[in-house]
C-alpha cells in the first residue's frame, strides 16, 4: 500500500487505533562513549515528552557512567546495565521487557550513533497513531542514506530484497533498525521466541509482526553514516542473517505445502 507521502503499509485493515502512550526510546550501547551524551540529547529535544532507555552491556570504554551521569540529571532518562555483549537482539529484547514492565505504550528501537537521527522521531510517532509498528525506512520514495559507501548500500539493499523474497513480504526496509512498537505489538510477537541476533533480528520482528496480522508502515528516514566510534557491523552477523533468513523462507514454504502454520 502507498499513502502518497513515501509511506508503505502492509497487513493494513481499516480498524480504530487507541492512544499511543508514553514513548520510551531504547538506545543500546556498546563502546558509545563518544556518541552517547549527544544523542541522548537530541531525543529530549526532539520529543520532550519521550522517555530514554539506554540499555548498555557493560561497555569498557565508560559508556554505562555517562549513561548514569545522564539518567541523574533528568529523570526521563534511564540506564539498563547488562552483564556483557550479548547482541543487539538480546539487547533490545531486554530494553522492550524493562518497557513492558514500565507500563510505556510505545516502545522505539534506536542507534546510539546518529545513524537514526531523533529529529525524525515525530515522523514515525505520527505515523504509529494509525499503525501497529511503523518502520524507518531508507528504501522507500524519499528514503536516503547519507556517506554510506557502496559496499554498505549494497549489503543493505541486497538483504531486504533478499528478505523480502525468502519470506513473501512487500517491505522495503525490513533490515533497518529505527522503529515503533505499540506496545500491544511487541506483546503479541512472541518475544520469548525470539532467537536471532544482529542484522537478522530486526527481519524476524518484521516479519512476525506482517504475519500476525499486525498494520506495518514504512516512512522515509534519511540514514547518516556514523562519524564517530565503529560500526558492529561484522561477517558472523551477516553470514546468521542468511541462514535464519534462508531457513525461515523454506520452513513457510514446507508448512504452506503441508497444510501446516509455523509461528517461529
Amino acid at each position: 500500500m502507498n499513502d502518497g507521502d513515501g509511506t508503505r503499509a502492509a497487513g493494513a485493515q481499516e480498524r480504530q487505533f487507541g492512544p499511543l502512550g508514553t514513548a520510551l526510546v531504547i538506545i543500546p550501547t556498546y563502546n558509545e562513549a563518544e556518541n552517547i551524551k549527544a544523542i541522548v540529547g537530541r531525543v529530549r529535544s526532539a520529543v520532550p515528552e519521550a522517555h530514554v532507555l539506554v540499555a548498555d552491556d557493560n561497555s569498557p570504554d565508560g559508556t554505562g557512567k555517562l549513561a548514569d551521569e545522564l539518567a541523574a540529571a533528568d529523570d526521563q532518562v534511564h540506564v539498563l546495565h547488562r552483564k556483557g555483549k550479548e547482541g543487539l537482539g538480546a539487547a533490545y529484547i531486554a530494553g522492550f521487557r524493562w518497557g513492558l514492565e514500565h507500563d510505556y505504550g510505545v516502545l522505539i528501537e534506536m542507534d546510539a550513533d546518529g545513524s537514526h537521527q531523533p529529529e525524525e522521531l515525530p515522523r514515525l510517532l505520527t505515523a504509529l497513531k494509525s499503525a501497529d509498528l511503523v518502520l524507518g525506512s531508507r528504501w522507500v520514495p524519499g528514503g536516503r542514506t547519507v556517506n554510506w559507501p557502496k559496499s554498505r548500500q549494497f549489503i543493505s539493499r541486497g538483504g531486504s530484497l533478499y528478505s523480502r523474497l525468502a519470506l513473501g513480504l512487500s517491505l522495503r526496509d525490513i533490515t533497518g533498525g529505527y522503529r515503533a512498537f505499540r506496545r500491544e505489538t511487541l506483546e503479541g510477537l512472541g518475544l520469548d521466541q525470539v532467537a536471532s541476533q544482529g542484522y537478522c533480528f530486526q527481519v524476524d520482528l518484521a516479519r512476525r509482526a506482517v504475519k500476525a496480522g499486525y498494520h506495518v508502515i514504512e516512512v522515509p528516514i534519511t540514514f547518516v553514516e556514523r562519524e564517530l566510534g565503529d560500526s558492529k557491523m561484522s561477517r558472523d552477523i551477516l553470514v546468521e542473517a542468511l541462514w535464519r533468513v534462508t531457513a525461515w523462507g523454506v520452513g513457510e514454504r514446507v508448512a504452506k505445502a503441508t497444510g501446516r502454520d509455523r509461528s517461529s
